[in-house]
């Protein structure tokens, strides 16, 4: 793998609000339309960065937005509960005058979705799991997720740094070292009331396999060989409990496979939303 040159791209973006938070969202491409929902610390830009979401919008109307907490959307309390950022998102969505949409979300992103799945089936067309999971977090996790808060209140950027270092193969860090300090900048404007009530929320998150048991609708899981984040052998366990799935393991990737491994993934997806918008 060679090192590339990367000019990372900011979107033309919007804001409206929602639920009485300013919520910040971009809208690309033309056609059927699909909802990219970012990870923790991230930002609808990066879907934009190295072009993704651009070459998306070549074949999809793609809407990327801005969680709560995240970019430049406003917190809607202290605690973010998935099920509420699933609430913005559909707040977004019916603003648009958008019914019926296939959702791709990335780690944190993906609880959100599966949230969305829960509350507002009837809008989607399919959903992926974007190196994300269906279960909650062990007690062991909650644990970490405790003192990732007091780090958080002490030292914010010291936290970031550490989680976007670890969201890359090992192997892969040093040919994305551009893309590493893009992302750490873009934690780094995380506030920290918005970083404390994603990890109260993502804490407290339930167990949704019988989401994934009685989807009506096609799922795709991508996950990482190399994750850090999401095992893999997390991933291939829940597979299987949707009865319309699609499963891609990314080889060379860890946790950010819209930039580790693009092509690949970007060929996966289209594929998964063009059998979505059929079935």
């Amino acid at each position: 793998m060679q090192q590339k040159q990367f000019k990372p791209e900011v979107p033309a973006t919007q804001f409206i609000k929602i639920l009485g938070a300013k919520v910040r969202y971009a809208d690309v491409g033309k056609g059927r339309v699909v909802v990219l929902l970012h990870g923790f610390v991230e930002n609808l830009e990066v879907w934009f960065g190295n072009k993704f979401a651009q070459d998306l919008a070549k074949h999809y109307r793609v809407i990327a937005i801005d969680l709560p907490g995240h970019g430049k959307s406003e917190c809607i309390g202290y605690v973010h509960r998935m099920e509420r950022l699933a609430d913005v998102v559909k707040g977004l969505m019916d603003e648009l005058g958008l019914r019926r949409y296939a959702m791709v979300g990335h780690s944190m992103g993906g609880y959100v979705a599966l949230a969305f799945a829960e509350k507002y089936p009837d809008n989607l067309s399919g959903f992926c799991l974007f190196h994300s999971t269906t279960t909650p977090d062990s007690a062991a996790k909650k644990i970490e997720r405790e003192r990732a808060i007091r780090l958080v209140k002490k030292a914010p950027t010291k936290y970031t740094n550490a989680l976007i270092e670890n969201l890359f193969a090992v192997a892969n860090v040093r040919y994305f070292k551009s893309e590493i300090t893009w992302l750490k900048r873009m934690a780094a404007k995380t506030k920290p009331q918005g970083i404390i009530a994603c990890l109260e929320g993502m804490k407290i998150r339930k167990n949704r396999e019988s989401i994934l048991r009685n989807s009506t609708v096609p799922v795709l899981f991508m996950a990482g060989a190399r994750d850090n984040v999401i095992p893999l052998e997390v991933s291939e366990k829940q597979k299987d409990l949707a009865k319309d799935q699609r499963y891609v393991a990314l080889e060379k990737c860890g946790h950010m496979g819209f930039l580790e491994q693009k092509e690949t993934a970007l060929k996966k997806l289209k594929a998964f939303c063009s059998h979505a918008f059929s079935a």
